[in-house]
């Protein structure tokens, strides 16, 4: 029962149900084969103890594929692959929120919400990661194909180029060129104009409680 309850909370934390308690995610196998994820360190009998941080950026290799299990947004997923239940961050861009159960979205939330599962849904995606972000979640550019669906929400006037920080080792370049030609070309949320605020200025206004 405790093991099942144990497993419970940990697909609830990486589902974003559950708040982990800041700092590193281990990953380990215990005498009986079984694989844990915890952010309490392993015990000193723990077989390949590693911080889950890290085997995401060493040992994840590009060319590994994940199944797409869920689309949350316009730039988070679930996945699923390499024994892992993932939950993703798409790094580098900004969607507009979902504002919630009880509150309306931001305009074109609902439509970059389509695009993405329109797009990845219950496909096999590859990763490339930068580590882990707020929640413990992956930061990752997501590719089908070879094509950077990150990359191409910027195009496609679904996602902005994020405000906040970014990993050192990632290329914004690409992304603010796609978000200028979208919003000259007005493609997308940037159609509203004057009207359009980002999604980090929406959330200023309409925190969730």
């Amino acid at each position: 029962m405790f093991r099942l309850i144990k497993y419970v909370i940990l697909f609830l934390a990486l589902c974003g149900l559950v708040m982990p308690v800041a700092g590193d995610m281990f990953i380990w196998t215990d005498s009986d084969g079984i694989r844990h994820f915890s952010n309490i360190s392993p015990p000193d009998t723990a077989k390949n103890a590693t911080v889950l941080e890290k085997e995401i950026q060493n040992r994840i290799p590009s060319e590994r594929q994940f199944k797409v299990i869920k689309v949350y947004d316009g730039d988070s997923l679930l996945v699923q692959g390499m024994d892992l239940t993932l939950k993703i961050r798409m790094v580098g861009i900004d969607a507009p929120e979902t504002g919630g159960s009880r509150k309306p979205g931001q305009p074109f939330s609902r439509k970059a919400h389509q695009y993405l599962s329109r797009q990845i849904q219950g496909r096999s995606v590859t990763l490339k990661t930068y580590g882990l972000g707020g929640y413990n979640r992956v930061l990752a550019e997501v590719f089908i194909n070879d094509i950077n669906m990150n990359l191409e929400m910027v195009k496609a006037g679904l996602a902005e180029v994020y405000q906040g920080s970014k990993p050192e080792t990632f290329n914004a370049a690409p992304y603010l060129a796609a978000q200028d030609q979208a919003a000259k070309r007005r493609i997308g949320m940037w159609v509203q104009g004057s009207r359009y605020k980002s999604p980090r200025q929406w959330r200023k206004e309409n925190p969730r409680n």
